[in-house]
């Protein structure tokens, strides 16, 4: 009898585990790659609809730039949100992603037809953006901005 459990009892143990695996591999592979969640990040801006742009965002969200160090979401949301008004659209000149990690160099044009060139770096956690470091390139910077 101790025999006969204790091959139920592993084999039981090694179902409830792999039924476990299962679930967490299923979840993985229904959550949209990095390159994806980064791509809507950018579309969120040129649809302007923060309702698209809140959930690809993790807790604890910040965000840092020349002019930005580290602010939470927030303050995020005031500061930088305000953009995407003054957006027409991004073109990614070239998108690296290695894990949670990430590097985007683009142009983004304004509706009067400026152009800024920015490379971000973002960092991931399950599935989410945690951190996104802006880094302005020639151009205007950011789109609210009123220099030539």
């Amino acid at each position: 009898m101790k025999n006969k459990f204790k091959k139920n009892g592993v084999g039981y143990l090694i179902a409830i585990t792999l039924l476990l695996l299962s679930s967490s591999f299923t979840k993985l592979a229904n959550r949209p790659s990095n390159e994806k969640i980064i791509k809507d990040y950018y579309t969120a801006y040129e649809k302007k609809d923060w309702n698209m742009l809140a959930p690809l965002l993790a807790d604890g969200f910040t965000f840092t730039s020349p002019n930005d160090d580290h602010i939470d979401l927030k303050a995020y949301k005031e500061r930088c949100w305000p953009n995407s008004a003054n957006i027409k659209r991004f073109d990614i000149d070239k998108l690296i992603v290695k894990g949670d990690d990430a590097f985007v160099t683009y142009n983004g044009w304004t509706n009067d037809g400026r152009v800024f060139r920015n490379t971000e770096y973002f960092k991931f956690k399950d599935g989410k953006i945690l951190e996104n470091a802006c880094f302005f390139g020639p151009g205007i910077s950011f789109p609210n901005n009123k220099e030539k």
